[in-house]
C-alpha cells in the first residue's frame, strides 16, 4: 500500500473509483473486511472516488454484520450473484445457497440501505432451457435490482463443471436454445427498465457469445464502463490481481500480472511493486 499510494501521488494520479471484487471478498469475517477497508482510506487519497463497489458475491458468505461494515463504509453499489433462480441448477454446479437465501440476503440489503444492487446470471448453465432462465428472471423481476449482468456460460477450469465435464457436456446448452435465452433475458431487462450500458467476452464461452451488463438510467457502473472500454488505467493489488495501464496517445496497453500462488506473492511482493511503480512512472508521462 505505502509505495503504491507514494507512487500515484508522486505522479499526480488521481483515484476515480475503488472496487474490491474478483473472487469473492465477502469470505472475509467482517472483522478482516472492516480491516481491509480501513487501510484503504487509510492509505489511498479516495476522498474524491465517484464510486465505491464490493462483490458481496456468492449469498452463502452474506450476512448482516459483513452488510452492515459495508454500509458503514460507505460502500455505494454491490453485487449479490445469484446465477441462477433454480435450487435443481444449483445444487448440479455445486452452489451452497438456495433459491430462499438470495432472497433473503437482496431483502437484508435493502433493510440496510443499500440502493445500488447488481445481480448476475449465467445463461447456458447445465439442463437449464429457456423456460428455466425465464424463471429466473420473473424470480429477478420481483426483487427489482439497479443492475442485472448476462453472462453467456465460460466454462473456467477450477469449476465444478468443469472437473465434471464428461458427465455433463451432453447436456450443456445447445446454441439456439441459448439465443432463445439471450432474447428473454433482454426482453426482462427492457421490462425492468434496464438498459445495455457494456458487453464484453472471455475465452471458452458457448458460441463465442457476449455477456451484457443492463443497468437502470443513472445506475450504470462506472468501473465497468472504464475497465471494458480501456480507456483507464487499472491498477490492482493482490495475489492474481492484474493490473492494466493504458496508453492512449499510443493506442496501447501494457498488463502487470501478480502472482497467483499466495505463497510466493508474499515471497516476491517486493518484485510487483516495483513493476508496478515503474509502469506507473512511464503512465505519467
Amino acid at each position: 500500500f505505502d509505495e503504491l499510494k507514494k507512487a500515484i501521488e508522486d505522479n499526480n494520479k488521481e483515484i476515480e473509483t475503488l472496487y474490491i471484487g474478483g473472487g469473492t471478498p465477502t469470505t472475509l469475517s467482517p472483522e478482516e473486511m472492516d480491516t481491509l477497508i480501513k487501510g484503504l482510506f487509510k492509505e489511498f487519497d479516495l476522498s474524491n472516488i465517484k464510486e465505491f463497489t464490493v462483490e458481496a458475491g456468492r449469498p452463502d458468505t452474506i450476512n448482516r454484520e459483513i452488510l452492515e461494515v459495508l454500509k458503514k463504509h460507505c460502500v455505494s453499489r454491490i453485487s449479490i450473484n445469484p446465477q441462477t433462480m433454480n435450487d435443481s441448477t444449483l445444487e448440479k454446479i455445486g452452489r451452497k445457497h438456495s433459491v430462499e437465501d438470495i432472497k433473503t440476503c437482496f431483502k437484508m440489503a435493502r433493510e440496510l440501505g443499500f440502493d445500488n444492487i447488481n445481480m448476475d446470471i449465467i445463461l447456458g448453465l447445465v439442463d437449464e432451457d429457456a423456460e428455466m432462465v425465464k424463471n429466473t428472471l420473473e424470480e429477478i423481476k420481483k426483487l427489482s435490482p439497479e443492475s442485472l449482468t448476462v453472462h453467456t456460460l465460460a466454462i473456467k477450469r477450477a469449476s465444478k463443471l468443469n472437473m465434471d465435464m464428461d458427465s455433463y457436456k451432453e447436456n450443456l446448452t445447445q446454441y439456439k436454445e441459448m439465443i432463445k435465452m439471450i432474447d428473454i433475458s433482454m426482453e426482462a431487462a427492457k421490462e425492468m427498465n434496464l438498459n445495455p450500458y457494456y458487453m464484453y467476452r472471455q475465452k471458452m464461452m458457448l458460441g463465442n457469445l457476449e455477456n451484457v451488463g443492463y443497468a437502470k438510467e443513472g445506475y450504470e457502473c462506472i468501473y465497468n464502463m472504464q475497465m471494458m472500454e480501456e480507456k483507464q488505467t487499472n491498477i490492482a493489488i493482490g495475489a492474481g490481481a492484474v493490473s492494466k495501464f493504458v496508453y492512449l496517445d499510443e493506442n496501447r496497453i501494457e498488463r502487470v500480472d501478480d502472482v497467483k500462488n499466495l505463497e510466493i506473492y508474499l515471497d516476491r511482493v517486493e518484485d510487483m511493486i516495483e513493476k508496478k511503480k515503474r509502469e506507473v512512472e512511464k503512465n505519467a508521462n
